[in-house]
C-alpha cells in the first residue's frame, strides 16, 4: 500500500478540514441555542426573554468570531475579570480553528486534485474507514459521563480555572448551561462522523469505478 509523507500530509489535512469545519459550523449554529432556550428553560433560569438571550448570544459570537472586536460587553450580563479572561481564551481558540480551516482547505483541495489526476482516490479508503470509529468512541465516552469529559476538555485546552464561572459574578453561565455544551459536542461529533463517512464512501465508489 502506497502511503508516503505527501499522502500523510494530505490525509491529515482532510481530517483537519472536517474537524475544523464541524467546529466552525457548531459554534455558529444559533438555532441550536434557540432550541435549548426552550428545551432547558433558560429564560426561567435567567429571568430574560428568549429575544434578549439571543441578543446577548449574538453579541458574544460577534466578539468571539471577529479579531478586530477587542472588548466584550454583554447587554444583560456583567462580567468579572476572570470571566472576560476565559472568553478571550475561547476567542483565541475560535480564531485558531478558522486558521486551521483555511490552511487545511488549501492543502486538501490540492491533494484531492492530485488524487483525481493520478487516479489514487483509493488511498483514502483505509484511513477514513478507521476514522469512522473515532467519533463513535468519543460519543460513547461522553455518554458515560459528560461532566468528567467536559472537565478534562477544559483542563486540556486551558491552563487556568477561569472557566469555572461563579454565577454571582458571572451570571452569563446561567444562560450557558453545561447541557447546552453537551448538545454542541454531540452536534459536532455527529457532523464529523457524517463527513468522514461521506469521504469514505466517495473514495470507495470512485476507486471501484476506476
Amino acid at each position: 500500500m502506497r502511503i508516503k509523507t505527501f499522502d500523510l500530509i494530505g490525509i491529515s489535512a482532510i481530517f483537519l478540514l472536517i474537524i475544523s469545519f464541524a467546529i466552525m459550523l457548531t459554534i455558529n449554529f444559533t438555532p441550536l441555542y434557540a432550541w435549548d432556550i426552550d428545551y432547558l428553560s433558560i429564560s426561567e433560569r435567567t429571568g430574560l426573554s428568549k429575544a434578549a438571550l439571543l441578543e446577548n448570544y449574538q453579541v458574544l459570537l460577534h466578539y468571539l468570531n471577529r479579531p478586530w472586536v477587542t472588548a466584550l460587553h454583554l447587554p444583560d450580563f456583567p462580567s468579572s475579570k476572570s470571566g472576560l479572561l476565559h472568553f478571550y481564551e475561547v476567542k483565541r481558540l475560535f480564531l485558531f480553528d478558522y486558521l486551521i480551516f483555511a490552511i487545511s482547505s488549501v492543502i486538501s483541495v490540492f491533494y484531492v486534485r492530485f488524487l483525481k489526476k493520478t487516479k489514487c482516490e483509493w488511498i483514502l479508503i483505509r484511513p477514513f474507514g478507521w476514522g469512522i470509529a473515532v467519533p463513535i468512541v468519543i460519543l460513547f465516552l461522553m455518554s458515560a459521563g459528560f461532566d468528567r469529559f467536559f472537565t478534562q476538555f477544559h483542563q486540556l485546552f486551558f491552563n487556568n480555572d477561569a472557566w469555572l464561572f461563579d454565577p454571582a459574578v458571572d451570571p452569563v453561565i446561567l444562560a450557558l448551561p453545561e447541557t447546552f455544551f453537551m448538545h454542541c459536542f454531540i452536534f459536532a461529533f455527529v457532523l464529523i462522523e457524517v463527513l468522514i463517512i461521506a469521504v469514505y464512501f466517495y473514495s470507495k465508489k470512485t476507486a471501484f469505478r476506476k
